[in-house]
């Protein structure tokens, strides 16, 4: 009776684990899916939409601000440990290329650990306090997963030319901004 059992959860998990690996391979075909398929794509968005989200000293910041500089947008969270590695880099860049890049955190968290969180690694860039509509914005602009980080890097203009999920390494970015600006 017992090994009955085991082999109806067994095959029941089989038949689950069939179903969600279906499930997964649809969502990562989705924009090849046909126009009547069940499962659609999220439109992407390849120019950043107005977006306007309070920072830490409780303005509202609008997306309109940035359109004559390179935009990196992050969106983010203090608990994310690739979040937390690319910081400093994310620092010393906006320092560098100060003018013509605006780097923007928008922190899928709470406001007191971005507040600590902005304080331990001295960023020295707009921290802007994201909820639902952030993790729908940034699943618009390319976050089909929702995973952080995401970053997306838009020329003047808000043109996106770079969506990346997951920690993005200095050198890499470095590089697009260097082309992006013609300085640094």
């Amino acid at each position: 009776m017992k090994i009955q059992n085991y082999f109806l959860i067994a095959i029941g998990g089989a038949i689950i684990g069939a179903a969600s690996g279906f499930a997964l391979r649809a969502l990562d075909d989705a924009d090849r899916q046909p126009i009547d398929s069940p499962v659609k794509a999220v439109e992407q968005l390849d120019v950043l939409p107005n977006f306007s989200y309070t920072d830490l000293e409780g303005r509202q910041r609008q997306a309109e601000e940035f359109t004559d500089k390179v935009v990196v947008l992050n969106f983010w969270a203090t608990w994310c440990p690739p979040c937390r590695k690319e910081t400093p880099a994310f620092v010393a860049l906006q320092e560098a290329f100060d003018g013509d890049v605006q780097f923007i955190g928008i922190a899928i968290d709470d406001e007191e650990p971005v507040r600590e969180f902005a304080d331990n690694y001295s960023v020295n860039y707009p921290l802007l306090l994201g909820d639902i509509d952030a993790v729908a914005l940034s699943r618009s602009l390319g976050n089909r997963h929702e995973g952080l980080p995401f970053t997306v890097v838009a020329s003047p203009g808000g043109q996106v030319v770079l969506r990346h999920t997951g920690e993005l390494e200095r050198a890499e970015l470095e590089s697009l901004l260097r082309d992006l600006t013609s300085s640094g």
